[in-house]
């Protein structure tokens, strides 16, 4: 045997175990995310339909967005108000499948009345001429589309580029997570915000900031979850103001646009829209993670106190380009910010997270030196980001012997890390920012050139 041949052999065993192990991780994603799907579909979905019987509570169609698409079409085919009572009413005809009545304690407390900005209409009116059913469809289907490509989105924005196998895992791992299946299932409007933050995001470190600004006011249809990014783009691009103002003038030409056709089609819809909101708040009584884990006064401290480390590490990070590692950490901090401070917990809002998380995964793969309460407060939340998939196939493999009675007292399981998860997210991510070399030299290069 020539010494060629034999220099070749390593080689092919190292592909070899190279592609085992990629095989492996593969089968790994698509179990986990399928035991999500499974858990959803047969174990969560059997307790809310036995749960709703056993209260005698209405089930319509249960589509989050179908509150927004009913107003859409009544106001821009009829001219009818979306925010009436009327309204309000034939939306919980369809989905809880009757009006609620305030004399029955068990009924819903979500009134589900059209509590977003007008102008969502205008991004539901290619859809107002379709049955429902149909537009649900394929509006799962874009939901899916959109989870997926805003892994790709998301790495391209921190700088991390993986194999196309490597990609696949995490896209398929992406689909199965607990959030996002939730937000697939419900229809959730926070998953297309979350998909045109992915895309404003990667437009500019693509240098496309005229699309950039464009894309995150369309974003603001959920304005809760937009504002603190909106914030810190905004001192971003003011920063550097003659290389960045088209992404200010891309966000305010398009705001003023939508603006200007929402009080064309409902002249003062704004006082309606805050007034639903101010509804919203008080039958929902929602909170945010940080006010349900420690109280209304610690709470509220805890929100200041994160604000704060946020806006001076975004400060300090205002002058790198979008095309930095130190620009998608500064971002990826903003979002998770917003998981933890917005007065809302539900899980599907978590996607909002993906972009923190990929920049820990990135600073674990690169070996970068850690102290050691960073790496135990690192492997904590690991353990939180895996448990919704370790119950959920726990539950699954297990779900040829769960009674109904056994059911009714397991299936919150994979929730149990829903309050903690973002906050050690944004805790690590602070972390990471703050530590981060790079992003030290960033940050002295930034002011000098002040």
């Amino acid at each position: 045997m020539n010494s060629s041949a034999l220099a070749t052999q390593p080689n092919h065993a190292n592909l070899g175990k190279r592609l085992l192990v990629l095989g492996i991780a593969l089968a790994a994603a698509v179990l986990l995310s399928a035991s999500t799907w499974f858990y959803m579909n047969r174990i969560l979905r059997a307790q809310q339909i036995a749960d709703a019987m056993a209260h005698h509570r209405p089930r319509g169609n249960l589509s989050d967005l179908y509150p927004r698409w009913l107003g859409a079409r009544e106001l821009l085919r009829h001219g009818r108000n979306p925010y009436s009572q009327e309204i309000t009413r034939e939306i919980q005809q369809g989905y809880y499948g009757r009006p609620l009545d305030p004399a029955r304690p068990q009924d819903p407390k979500d009134q589900q009345g059209f509590a977003y900005p007008v102008y969502v209409v205008f991004l539901l009116a290619p859809t107002v001429d379709f049955p429902f059913e149909v537009v649900e469809t394929g509006f799962r289907w874009f939901l899916i589309a959109l989870a997926a490509a805003s892994v790709f989105l998301w790495l391209r924005v921190v700088r991390w580029k993986l194999s196309f196998g490597f990609l696949c895992i995490l896209a398929i791992l992406a689909l199965g997570w607990l959030p996002t299946v939730q937000g697939i299932k419900l229809q959730q409007l926070s998953l297309l915000v979350a998909g045109l933050l992915a895309a404003c995001a990667a437009s500019l470190a693509g240098g496309w900031l005229l699309a950039a600004g464009s894309l995150l006011a369309l974003a603001t249809i959920k304005p809760q979850l937009t504002w603190p990014l909106i914030l810190w783009l905004l001192v971003w691009a003011v920063s550097r103001w003659r290389s960045r103002r088209r992404f200010v003038f891309g966000f305010v030409i398009v705001m003023m646009l939508l603006l200007a056709g929402a009080e064309w089609v409902l002249p003062g819809w704004l006082g309606m829209f805050v007034a639903g909101i101010g509804q919203y708040h008080r039958y929902t009584q929602n909170q945010s993670v940080l006010v349900w884990m420690f109280g209304v006064i610690a709470g509220r401290i805890l929100e200041v106190l994160c604000l704060i480390a946020a806006a001076t590490l975004g400060w300090r990070s205002r002058q790198q380009p979008a095309t930095s590692p130190e620009f998608g950490r500064a971002t990826a901090l903003i979002l998770a910010l917003t998981v933890v401070i917005v007065p809302m917990f539900a899980p599907y809002n978590h996607v909002l997270l993906l972009p923190a998380i990929l920049v820990l995964m990135k600073s674990t793969a690169a070996s970068q030196p850690l102290l050691p309460a960073f790496r135990l407060a690192g492997m904590i939340g690991l353990i939180l980001l895996l448990w919704p998939w370790i119950a959920t196939l726990g539950l699954t493999a297990a779900y040829p012997w769960i009674t109904p009675g056994l059911r009714q007292n397991l299936w919150p399981l994979p929730f149990y890390s829903n309050f903690m998860l973002p906050i050690f997210v944004f805790g690590l991510a602070v972390l990471d920012l703050w530590s981060n070399p790079s992003s030290s030299r960033g940050l002295r290069d930034g002011f000098a050139a002040e």
